[in-house]
């Protein structure tokens, strides 16, 4: 079953939503601000994208440019802040059999659910 970590106020993301709704394929909305990922299931997400914790971050986000930027954090601290603040967790997230992508790209969304 297919996975999106989807916030509703990003354009993006409803995109994403839109598209994945029309493939016909059984999917599950995780709204990642109410629903904030764990620590563990960032791990998860973050091993599926197969990046790096500070990829995942929206590094334009006040919240991260008042508290975080050009301060030397570990993986750790970086997820955590997304955990604390998940505002901060890059959208949409598209997960399937086990890999994940960020799908802003409506063409690498569709080339991925394929």
């Amino acid at each position: 079953m297919i996975q999106i970590y989807h916030n509703p106020r990003c354009g993006k993301s409803r995109n994403c939503l839109a598209f994945i709704e029309q493939t016909n394929q059984e999917f599950e909305i995780i709204p990642y601000l109410t629903e904030t990922p764990t620590a563990e299931e960032l791990k998860t997400i973050l091993k599926q994208l197969n990046i790096e914790p500070i990829q995942l971050i929206r590094i334009k986000e006040k919240i991260w440019i008042e508290n975080f930027k050009g301060k030397t954090l570990s993986d750790e601290q970086i997820i955590k802040a997304m955990v604390e603040n998940p505002i901060l967790i890059e959208r949409p997230i598209v997960v399937k059999d086990g890999k994940a992508i960020i799908g802003r790209d409506p063409d690498l969304v569709a080339s991925f659910l394929d």
